[in-house]
């Protein structure tokens, strides 16, 4: 099955892929392939959610890519070689490297790097570390004090999640396609639930919105 589903993937990825991104999606994937069957797919079950060579911008405002990224928990993926990513790297790409990895966590994402040996050597563990992280959303999202969520209140944190931005009324009443008011009222409930903050006040009006760490942990849980 992980074959079938795998190829069927690439292809949407690919089809979706444009600019440097399409061009990444067209080099050697076998190491990006083995990540996907040892740790993602047997999780998951699924590749919903998941998107391959996902674009940031580092720090300093490059682009870079990882290889995989699970949009609704935040979760960047990189299967490294040791050629690559240490032997024979220069001194500039080890400092590249490292802004990496500082970019990926100042923009509050999860950063899981496995190495090509671990995933043929060791799988289980691979498999378990990525399993825990979802243990840990799911037994959240499964708590009792959760309340239930209408199902306005939950496609906000689904788009929310993949705007990767702050949120406004206007992404609201898109997401919903409703007026102003039906779209301030639902912010208004989830900023109740504890789901939801303000950011950017002024004085006068609010004008963003940020989901909370907790919206995003009820993702699972929104199946």
């Amino acid at each position: 099955m992980f074959e079938n589903e795998f190829e069927r993937f690439i292809k949407e990825q690919i089809d979706s892929a444009v600019g440097q991104r399409l061009d990444m999606m067209k080099r050697d994937l076998t190491g990006t392939k083995r990540l996907l069957e040892v740790v993602v797919w047997p999780a998951l079950k699924s590749f919903e959610g998941v998107k391959l060579e996902y674009e940031m911008l580092t720090t300093t405002g490059v682009k870079m890519y990882v290889d995989a990224y699970y949009e609704p928990l935040m979760i960047a993926f990189e299967c490294e070689g040791y050629v690559s990513h240490a032997e024979r790297i220069t001194r500039d790409r080890f400092d590249f490297e490292k802004t990496r990895i500082r970019s990926v966590g100042k923009s509050r994402k999860m950063f899981m790097p496995y190495s090509k040996d671990q995933l043929d050597k060791q799988p289980e563990m691979c498999r378990r570390d990525f399993l825990e992280v979802l243990g840990q959303y799911t037994s959240i999202s499964g708590s009792k004090f959760m309340e239930e969520l209408s199902v306005y209140e939950r496609e906000v944190i689904r788009y929310g999640v993949l705007l990767n931005r702050h949120i406004r009324l206007e992404d609201v009443k898109y997401c919903l396609k409703c007026e102003y008011k039906r779209a301030y009222n639902v912010v208004n409930q989830l900023i109740d639930k504890k789901l939801m903050r303000a950011v950017g006040t002024t004085t006068h009006r609010i004008h963003q919105y940020e989901l909370l760490p907790l919206a995003k942990e009820y993702l699972l849980g929104l199946a």
